[in-house]
């Protein structure tokens, strides 16, 4: 069963998210990032382009030729056929492949409507049995 850790009181989604890629990528193999739209695919994708400043993060979007070989895949995309290992979710609704993976990250920010749907998503997983952990990123 797909373990599940919330990221809360997140400032920053996409900066989170970034980090949360540069931990998951080494440990894990592969990384599916779910943003919210093309925007955020955009932001993240320059990101991970300088941040770490000292390491390479090898990532492309979904509809690349290089997505079979790439480790790291970000984009706004609701589906995923590749491999299922860690997928960090910025979407306000549960990714309807999430299943799939060993591990979810659900990143919530800040403002009313990132709580609001962070809570539904918190209790569509908790409803259908899922182990939930929470992250409070406040203090951080």
């Amino acid at each position: 069963m797909t373990t599940i850790d919330f990221y809360t009181h997140v400032d920053d989604p996409v900066g989170v998210a970034a980090r949360l890629v540069a931990k998951a990528w080494p440990a894990h193999g592969f990384v599916r990032v779910l943003t919210p739209d093309a925007q955020a695919t955009e932001r993240l994708d320059r990101l991970l382009w300088t941040a770490p400043a000292t390491a390479f993060l090898p990532h492309c979007r979904l509809d690349s030729t290089l997505a079979a070989q790439t480790p790291i895949i970000v984009d706004h995309a609701p589906e995923h056929e590749g491999p299922a290992a860690v997928l960090i979710n910025l979407a306000p609704v549960p990714p309807p492949f999430f299943s799939r993976f060993e591990r979810l990250a659900e990143v919530v920010g800040l403002d009313d409507a990132a709580v609001a749907a962070g809570r539904e998503r918190f209790r569509y997983y908790r409803e259908r049995g899922y182990e939930l952990r929470a992250h409070n990123l406040a203090n951080r």
